[in-house]
């Protein structure tokens, strides 16, 4: 590994104290944690863009998940870094999603508002450090200091002056804060390089793979990809390369060639932005991330979003499955906060004799950690008056 690189046995620990593994290394163990909790297995029914129900071919969380650490472990590998704490961050980075992705996640940050609100990244955080309960000695998975930075910051500092957009005028989120007066994540920091590479694996995986479920579900077809920065291109050229291809196989390679160059444009920006950098801890003092696309890499990646947005995530189709997701998740947050009683026994013992807003989180957590399936099933159990009790 290379100097800056994330060094397992230079980790600063867990936050209680355990005896380590003969054969496994700290981010080893954190990776391996991830993929046995509930919450990583409860993606699979976790809506990427379609919903559970609607083919069984679309990305869902959990396949999403999966491609983000593949790229991630890639990325790693090219550029000297810990692949294993790499990984790990990648696999985590969705726990804290609801059913039905960003329009159950709205929903819910619309219900939680005057309770503090929701974000699926906080909701991550929770599950990792309190709502996972397998271990006798602790409550969540007990996971490192560099994988909970990661988890935490991906996606850039928290407060500060190189606060992430997202983050900047917004106050740290209560479960995050908290647990910093505990043990300081130091949010005002970049993440280290693993992390950030996750990051960026998650926006390769996630454009790409929307694009390849588009075409897929008929939102739009190759011939409107045409104009698009790089999915144009890269197109025309397989298709001049293999006149006639099967769509199947056309969409594939495609897809497979935009990622490649995604990746080594990555490798080469983070490569030059590395250089000269000696430690993990001089590549969290920089003012600007050192895992980067390349100005014109930059650019291509936001007309894909753009691209995405207007014929994808604005499509009637999406919109109308998007309405009804909100009003699944709004109606089951309204009933349990206000009959606790319909709650499950585990819960509502935990729910009696707290405030409002104690139980409002808590009928979050549990809402949250419903997959699309759970959901609708819950909903039409409770809301439909010819459903048997």
């Amino acid at each position: 590994m290379q100097a800056y690189a994330s060094n397992p046995e230079a980790s600063r620990g867990r936050l209680v104290a355990e005896e380590e593994s003969a054969n496994r290394s700290h981010f080893q163990r954190d990776r391996d944690r991830i993929i046995h909790s509930t919450a990583f297995r409860r993606l699979k029914h976790k809506t990427q863009v379609f919903v559970y129900h609607e083919g069984d071919h679309y990305r869902t969380r959990l396949t999403h998940s999966i491609e983000v650490a593949q790229i991630a472990r890639s990325i790693a590998r090219a550029l000297g870094l810990n692949e294993d704490l790499a990984e790990a961050v990648a696999l985590a980075h969705d726990l804290g999603h609801t059913p039905f992705g960003h329009a159950g996640e709205d929903a819910l940050a619309h219900c939680m508002a005057d309770y503090g609100g929701f974000d699926h990244n906080e909701q991550t955080f929770r599950i990792v450090t309190l709502l996972e309960r397998r271990y006798a000695a602790f409550d969540g998975l007990n996971l490192t200091w560099e994988t909970l930075e990661g988890v935490v910051k991906h996606n850039g500092p928290l407060m500060g002056p190189h606060a992430s957009a997202k983050a900047q005028g917004r106050p740290v989120p209560q479960t995050i804060s908290r647990y910093c007066e505990v043990w300081d994540l130091e949010l005002g920091g970049f993440a280290g390089p693993e992390a950030q590479v996750a990051a960026i694996s998650d926006d390769i995986a996630y454009n790409n793979h929307d694009i390849d479920d588009g075409l897929r579900a008929g939102l739009f077809t190759l011939a409107d990809l045409k104009d698009v920065p790089l999915a144009g291109p890269v197109i025309a050229e397989v298709s001049a390369m293999y006149p006639g291809l099967e769509l199947p196989r056309l969409i594939h390679e495609s897809i497979r060639r935009m990622i490649n160059l995604m990746v080594r444009d990555v490798v080469a920006e983070s490569t030059r932005r590395l250089a000269g950098i000696k430690s993990v801890a001089e590549v969290r003092a920089q003012k600007a991330p050192v895992i980067a696309f390349s100005d014109a890499m930059r650019a291509n990646d936001r007309a894909l979003k753009e691209f995405l947005f207007a014929r994808m995530y604005r499509h009637h189709r999406v919109n109308q499955m998007t309405l009804k997701a909100r009003r699944v998740v709004s109606e089951l947050f309204d009933l349990h906060l206000e009959q606790p009683q319909c709650l499950p026994a585990e819960w509502q013992a935990q729910v009696s004799g707290v405030d409002e807003a104690a139980a409002a989180r808590l009928v979050a957590d549990y809402i949250a950690g419903m997959t699309d399936k759970f959901a609708l099933e819950t909903h039409q159990h409770l809301f439909d008056l010819y459903e048997r009790l």
